[in-house]
């Protein structure tokens, strides 16, 4: 129970308990107290978790944007070459592949990605233009969601 003394200029204080003549906290604020500890302590690992599931997401984005960029190299390496009748740009030399995450495995939690290709002639009369878009679909485990990582580029042969 709170009272008001005229001595502390009305503010509430605690009346002495026991027989030592000390204070003790009330059972009220003891729980309230426990109540915001407990809140703050299941915030901070929450704030945990989600930093371990966005450090893994980011991994795992960044692994399938390395496929990505991967297949585009190789698709850019290609020959192309409109004097000589040489044109390894094309759909069939780049199939759909199942790759591996170039992540750290342990035991069977190895993550696939599927890799498509695709290429596009914007002009067959020069100036000659091909758009290649390769797209990496992975799922992430953890939310079981299909996520793709696209990366597009514009290549004309390799004698213009």
């Amino acid at each position: 129970m709170k009272t008001h003394s005229p001595t502390n200029c009305g503010l509430p204080t605690r009346p002495a308990v026991g027989s030592c003549g000390t204070a003790a906290f009330t059972l009220t604020e003891v729980v309230v107290a426990s109540a915001i500890a407990a809140i703050t302590m299941a915030g901070v690992l929450e704030g945990y978790v989600q930093s371990q599931e966005r450090a893994d997401w980011s991994g795992c984005s960044l692994a399938a944007q390395a496929l990505a960029v991967q297949r585009l190299e190789q698709t850019r390496a290609a020959r192309w070459d409109t004097e000589a009748g040489v044109d390894q740009v094309i759909a069939t030399n780049f199939p759909t592949l199942l790759l591996p995450f170039d992540l750290p495995v342990s035991g069977t939690n190895v993550l696939y990605a599927t890799v498509i290709t695709r290429i596009t002639t914007l002009s067959a009369v020069p100036p000659m233009l091909k758009m290649i878009q390769v797209d990496c679909i992975w799922r992430w485990a953890r939310k079981n969601r299909l996520t793709t990582n696209s990366v597009a580029t514009f290549r004309a042969p390799d004698n213009t």
